[in-house]
């Protein structure tokens, strides 16, 4: 049984509390032991009192605020509690997804400079020289909140994930291609998910975005972006023309984005509504690849993108036939020739499940056609 308390959830013995509001709620109904509370960067050094009182065996306390009392409390009734992370930018227990205005900051209200934005400053902590302990385990931390967030976020719904290159140039006419595939994915009912970066990403959580939009508003947007072809040499003004269009055209949800840190050079786009940002690369790609449920569509792509294809592919090649999704190339030329990826995919699928769900096709409109129907 499941009980809902504002945003936060009751599941079974397991209860989910992020807000303040919603552990005095418990408190005020009576509430007299923790058993399965997992409390997530609450403050409660105001609740000292009522904390004493409870019986907090089996309660999970991550990056809360305590006073001495209440903390000696917990730790001697059986409560398991993870402080703060000192010096680190990352909430390593964050609760929800990131926005793209919350990690642009005042460039997402028209602002100039990237430097001061949270994306800029994760990025310059994460890339520090050998770092030290406290770091690692932020960065654990944090991207174990951020994969379990994005779970709860994309629960029930069916994903089909977009890959392609970063270099992808706005006005270039791949980039219009990756815009009418997120569009006509979404439109279609399928939630969009990308790398969450520039390029081939940022154009299809673009579409997705412009999905509940007349044809028209996409030219205009696109038009718009051109202006800007990349975030080189200014990641500011490639974001804030992502942010000028979004208030131009309100109202819209690019779908699902998954950048890295990791490549932190590669900023996130504007336009994928729920980031799901991680320290860890490695982790990012495995996400990603595992949650595209409905499909994955490959557009021609250099060595990341080679990567992605044979990644899926493992996954694909030892799963149970239930859970094998479709594949989809696009772009005969590019993967027979330039990257001949296919002929290697082919064999690999030969009298396997997956084969039956693997194609390569030549345009954005006949991917969509495929996971459509898959």
């Amino acid at each position: 049984m499941t009980v809902v308390v504002e945003r936060e959830r009751r599941v079974g013995r397991v209860v989910e509390i992020a807000s303040l509001h919603t552990f005095d709620q418990l408190v005020a109904e009576g509430a007299r032991r923790m058993e399965g509370w997992r409390l997530r960067d609450v403050d409660l050094r105001d609740r000292t009192a009522a904390l004493l009182g409870l019986d907090p065996a089996g309660a999970l306390l991550l990056g809360c605020e305590l006073t001495d009392a209440a903390a000696g409390h917990l730790h001697g009734g059986g409560a398991v509690v993870f402080p703060e992370v000192p010096d680190a930018p990352v909430d390593a227990y964050r609760h929800d997804l990131y926005s793209p205005a919350e990690l642009y900051g005042p460039l997402a209200d028209g602002g100039s400079v990237y430097e001061d934005s949270l994306d800029a400053r994760v990025y310059a902590w994460s890339q520090r020289p050998q770092p030290p302990a406290e770091q690692a385990v932020a960065g654990a931390l944090h991207d174990a909140a951020i994969e379990a967030a994005l779970d709860r976020s994309i629960a029930g719904q069916r994903l089909v994930g977009v890959m392609g290159g970063h270099a992808v140039a706005r006005g270039d006419d791949s980039y219009r291609a990756a815009a009418e595939l997120g569009r006509a994915l979404t439109r279609a009912d399928l939630i969009v998910a990308t790398g969450g970066g520039p390029g081939a990403m940022e154009a299809a959580n673009l579409g997705a975005f412009f999905a509940i939009a007349a044809d028209e508003a996409l030219d205009d947007a696109l038009a718009r972006l051109s202006a800007v072809p990349s975030f080189r040499p200014s990641v500011a003004a490639w974001a804030a023309a992502g942010f000028d269009v979004r208030r131009r055209w309100p109202g819209g949800d690019g779908g699902i984005g998954v950048p890295t840190w990791f490549y932190g050079h590669e900023p996130p786009n504007a336009f994928a509504d729920r980031i799901a940002k991680f320290v860890q690369n490695s982790l990012r790609e495995a996400t990603l690849l595992q949650r595209c449920n409905g499909g994955i569509v490959f557009l021609p792509g250099a060595a990341g993108t080679v990567q992605e294809i044979f990644q899926d592919a493992c996954e694909n090649y030892y799963a149970e036939p239930p859970n094998v999704a479709p594949m989809v190339l696009v772009g005969r030329h590019h993967w027979t020739e330039t990257l001949p990826a296919w002929p290697l995919l082919r064999a690999l699928a030969a009298d396997r499940p997956m084969g039956g769900v693997i194609e390569l096709v030549d345009t954005p409109a006949e991917a969509v056609a495929v996971l459509a129907s898959a």
